[in-house]
């Protein structure tokens, strides 16, 4: 199995009635080479601007962003051609980014490669050292890469403090 971390922005909180915008994924390797980046066009006609600001890009921009179902078609390649056996889904905001990449490939591409769970990087932290208080800590200590809402940029960042878990002790086996 290959761990893929996954990074999203969209213009609101919930897909269906928002839009995903664009989105991140790192094969989580030494070195972070093997990434992707896809941006989609709106699916609906709401969005809220403080939300899509995050992601750096305006409407109009936004409206000229590709095909939902080409872009997810292109990532789901990706990940047959950059993964072994059945990818994982690790994310920063597990509960936020699923939702939008789960959406998007059972609404344009009929499945989700990830199949039906994932991981959130606090979580596995926190485990290390059996402490729910420390959710946040790794963030601060683990991450190399600016968290910059660049959702490549953002999904190598949190790579990197799982390469970091690693050297820790943390049993994760990479490609």
């Amino acid at each position: 199995m290959s761990y893929i971390v996954v990074d999203v922005e969209a213009d609101g909180p919930i897909p269906g009635r928002y839009n995903m915008v664009c989105f991140g994924a790192v094969l989580v390797e030494t070195g972070l080479q093997r990434t992707f980046y896809g941006e989609v066009r709106p699916i609906t006609g709401e969005w809220i601007p403080e939300a899509l600001n995050v992601s750096g890009f305006n409407r109009e921009q936004h409206e000229g962003f590709g095909e939902p179902s080409e872009v997810m078609g292109e990532f789901a390649n990706w990940l047959a051609d950059n993964s072994r056996d059945k990818p994982v889904f690790i994310s920063d905001n597990l509960a936020f980014d699923w939702q939008w990449i789960n959406y998007y490939f059972h609404m344009f591409h009929g499945k989700n490669p990830f199949g039906y769970s994932g991981r959130r990087i606090g979580d596995l932290y926190c485990g290390m050292f059996r402490n729910s208080g420390l959710n946040s800590e790794w963030k601060r200590k683990l991450r190399k890469t600016r968290h910059d809402h660049n959702p490549v940029n953002d999904a190598k960042g949190n790579a990197e403090a799982l390469l970091s878990m690693q050297e820790m002790g943390l049993k994760i086996r990479l490609d």
